[in-house]
């Protein structure tokens, strides 16, 4: 078997990170021999999905919930596997947020357009149908 070579940054290196469904720029803090860094949240490349992961785009679950974005200097152990260096300007907290948050909402609105239209047309359909 290969063994996959895993990034593994200096104290100090800028990153992008994954947790859980959020992407993240941030400041590695601590690197060592263990399997996780401890980074410093910077700015929000992707705000976090609600809702129930398990029954994804299901509104009918007994919780659904919310996730927030982690704040500015939050701090948090990311697995090597969800870090990669990042390159480019880092935008502040506040701005990223707001441009995350805004196209979260944007993509659910249009999955919400789609389903009204395609609901339309079903129901089109069924009437053409005589159902």
């Amino acid at each position: 078997m290969q063994q996959q070579n895993r990034f593994i940054p200096e104290a100090g290196s800028i990153v992008a990170i994954r947790y859980k469904t959020g992407e993240y720029i941030g400041e590695v803090m601590e690197a060592g021999s263990g399997p996780r860094a401890l980074v410093k949240v910077l700015a929000v490349l992707k705000h976090p999905d609600q809702g129930d992961l398990h029954n994804p785009q299901n509104p009918d679950v007994p919780l659904f919930h919310e996730r927030r974005a982690l704040s500015y200097t939050e701090k948090t152990n990311i697995p090597y596997s969800d870090l990669a260096p990042y390159k480019g300007e880092i935008p502040s907290y506040p701005e990223s947020l707001k441009a995350a948050l805004e196209s979260e909402i944007a993509g659910l609105d249009r999955l919400k357009r789609w389903a009204e239209r395609g609901l339309g047309q079903l129901e089109q359909l069924r009437h053409e149908y005589k159902l």
